[in-house]
């Protein structure tokens, strides 16, 4: 998997698949960045503060994270935004605004006020390159029970607002080694566990996410070297969400 994504090409004016990671506060959003990135080269890779288990988002200014390589840099981009919750966090205003490709980076976040047309970091004209090409929830596993309802009702709202511009959204299913003891005594039996499987059909109610795009994953945040399970639930998430928005990026510049 990681060799086809390596080789990749977007067969369109896009240069880069655009991707916009957003969930609750303390959920992993950033360690999923960081795992993704660890993947692609080959170690342990941090760059992005991880705030699992705070009560305060670390991402404060709207930031865009690439991968690089040879030829400079991998055909995706990763938009990062700060963290949700019910009363605070990030606007569900300025998560659509990002998704319509309005905020430009470094946009610093205001928890009482959405980014307005007025605002330096907002782009009036975006292109399809500037729009984000899917939606991506990071959602723990161990706490979807415990989620409070008008925040998932304030979530499922962004992702109706995606759906209805086609933006393909999915749900990145973390921490499933916290949530059930099966999956973290073998990550390969993650699908086997009745507990996971309730959790992914709970998480598919409550956002509106059809199950087939919620994916169970597990982040780097305790291991200290590679660990090719870890690596292949990633990657099998992140080659679904590429050739999905390459579908989506090919289908509006058809219609463009």
């Amino acid at each position: 998997m990681l060799k086809s994504l390596k080789t990749f090409k977007i067969y369109n004016d896009v240069k880069d698949l655009r991707f916009l990671v957003c969930g609750p506060v303390g959920t992993g959003k950033s360690s999923t960045i960081n795992t993704i990135r660890s993947i692609f080269e080959g170690r342990q890779f941090i760059n992005c503060l991880a705030a699992a288990g705070s009560t305060t988002s670390h991402t404060l200014c709207y930031e865009r994270f690439q991968i690089a390589n040879e030829e400079g840099s991998f055909p995706f981009a990763i938009n990062d935004i700060m963290g949700a919750e019910t009363y605070s966090g990030v606007l569900s205003e300025d998560i659509v605004s990002a998704l319509k490709g309005h905020m430009r980076e470094c946009y610093p976040f205001n928890p009482q006020t959405p980014l307005s047309e007025s605002n330096l970091y907002y782009n009036k004209n975006p292109t399809l390159s500037d729009q984000m090409h899917c939606l991506v929830f990071v959602m723990p596993a161990d706490t979807i029970s415990t989620q409070d309802k008008k925040f998932m009702q304030k979530m499922k709202s962004v992702m109706k607002a995606a759906s209805s511009m086609g933006i393909p959204q999915v749900v990145f299913m973390t921490r499933v080694d916290l949530a059930c003891p099966i999956p973290e005594k073998n990550l390969q039996n993650v699908y086997k566990s009745k507990m996971i499987k309730e959790n992914m059909q709970k998480c598919s109610y409550e956002l509106g996410v059809p199950v087939n795009r919620i994916f169970p994953v597990m982040n780097y945040h305790e291991q200290i070297h590679m660990n090719e399970d870890i690596n292949c639930l990633m990657l099998n998430a992140l080659t679904q969400i590429i050739y999905w928005a390459n579908d989506y990026v090919l289908k509006k510049s058809s219609h463009q």
